[in-house]
């Protein structure tokens, strides 16, 4: 049996989710968990050496291009069996992606900012990477790895991918509106390059003959590292990325901890794990023109493929301004989403749509069991607080969602559009959700539930608006 309730006032949710716990258990969050999962998380060590990029004929006056001598420093480390590839204070050009191995820790020093080109020619040759969840061969991330172990990136200095109006943004076409980044009507855009690359992914073409970079205008990431075990990427500041920012991918034991995204252009989430597991995300700042925090597992046929789920993902500690959304499940989940924990963060900005966000529909389906959220501090949010959304960008196919077990314990909100949002659909209602011990100040709408049930309020304040 399934049901669709529409909330219109909070003194109806005592009897209303009575009736609707009828279905289900409300779900209870299995915190223990989450410390067996930070006993198996291990930030990678590296022996005690160190690599001075000037010592390979870099020169940080912004000007001069240090690719060779990053990329040489990066494997005289590597062959001499690891350690750090140090980039002293300086403003750094690279004309080109640094492309990491394993054992070895790129370190930017305080006081240094490595500088990315934005002429994508320079990230060609093409590389094996994944554009927003679909496998294929593109412009290489600026900073990348593949299949290494034990890697890097630390510091107090910055990464600027320099992407700007006119500079990487452009490419994605009309944008949020009216802004376009400088792209002006009949210039190219990633729109045709997006569905050629879903049409071949659905086909099941071989992702090494995917084969997008020159003319694609395919984005690349600024962080990824693909299939990876064992990374670490701390203190560090990154601003002004073409796409994604922080993107592990297939990876396992990662480590994302005090570091500073500011990105505010088109699809600038701040950090995606996708189909990762055992993944720490702590103590760090996103500011950003996406999801802060997006998690993914693969689009559509691609993910299905792969069927490899973002799992045992832990966030605390961390804040959230400027974004979509403050930590999102999706929309890219295709692969499936389990055991998410978040704990002791703040979220707020005028212009954070959502705190916690979760976005699927019936052509990406997939799976998320086990959203566990405490002691988060929403300042400010322009939508829900809580945003469940299986009707995401209109599309529809025959792969249903499944979306359940979500608990939110100790939430407080400042001001938010309505506390609760949850759009279901008829075939596959969301499942099992808690609400505890929370209170939701200066809402201006009620909460609104369509095709949920198992729905549960306890000691949850909402307090009427004069």
């Amino acid at each position: 049996m399934t049901v669709s309730i529409r909330f219109v006032s909070v003194f109806w949710l005592t009897s209303l989710f009575l009736v609707a716990r009828a279905w289900a258990d409300v779900p209870q969050a299995p915190w223990p968990q989450m410390d067996d999962i930070l006993k198996r998380i291990r930030a990678p060590s590296f022996p005690n050496r160190a690599l001075d990029v000037t010592k390979f004929g870099a020169i940080g006056d912004g000007q001069t291009d240090c690719r060779k001598a990053v990329a040489d420093a990066i494997e005289a480390c590597a062959n001499a069996g690891g350690g750090r590839v140090v980039v002293p204070a300086g403003d750094w050009l690279v004309n080109g992606p640094i492309q990491l191995k394993s054992g070895v820790a790129l370190h930017v020093e305080k006081g240094a900012t490595i500088r990315f080109s934005t002429d994508a020619k320079h990230y060609l040759p093409v590389v094996f990477t994944r554009f927003e969840g679909t496998e294929l061969m593109n412009y290489s991330p600026l900073v990348y790895a593949i299949d290494q172990e034990n890697i890097a990136v630390t510091g107090q200095g910055r990464l600027d991918g320099q992407a700007k109006a006119g500079k990487w943004w452009q490419w994605k076409g009309k944008w949020g509106g009216d802004v376009d980044h400088g792209w002006q009507k009949g210039d190219p855009d990633q729109g045709s390059a997006v569905k050629k690359l879903v049409r071949m992914a659905d086909e099941g073409i071989d992702p090494k003959k995917r084969v997008f970079g020159e003319r694609s205008q395919l984005r690349p990431s600024f962080v990824q590292f693909y299939r990876c075990k064992n990374v670490l990427i701390e203190g560090v500041t990154v601003v002004n990325s073409p796409m994604w920012i922080l993107n592990p991918v297939l990876c396992e034991n990662v480590t994302i901890r005090g570091v500073t995204v500011n990105s505010h252009g088109p699809n600038n989430d701040g950090c995606d794990p996708e189909s990762s597991s055992d993944v720490l995300i702590e103590n760090c700042t996103f500011d950003t023109g996406d999801d802060c925090i997006a998690i993914k597992s693969g689009r559509n046929a691609d993910g299905r493929r792969l069927a490899v789920p973002s799992e045992n993902i832990i966030v605390r500690g961390c804040t959230m301004k400027d974004g979509h959304g403050g930590v999102t499940l999706g929309s890219e989940m295709s692969g499936g989403i389990r055991n998410v924990f978040v704990e002791d963060c703040t979220m707020s900005s005028p212009q954070l749509e959502r705190a916690i966000r979760l976005k699927s529909n019936t052509s990406r389906g997939g799976f998320m069991d086990g959203l566990y959220v405490r002691r988060v501090k929403v300042g400010e949010v322009a939508e829900a607080v809580l945003d469940i959304n299986l009707r995401y960008a209109g599309e529809t196919g025959d792969h249903a969602p499944t979306v359940k077990n979500i608990v939110l314990d100790d939430i407080t909100a400042q001001k938010c559009k309505r506390p609760v949002s949850i759009l279901g659909i008829e075939e596959r209602p969301v499942e099992n959700v808690l609400i505890s011990n929370s209170r939701f100040e200066s809402a201006d709408k009620p909460n609104v539930l369509e095709y949920a049930r198992g729905v549960e309020f306890k000691n949850v304040e909402q307090p009427r608006q004069d």
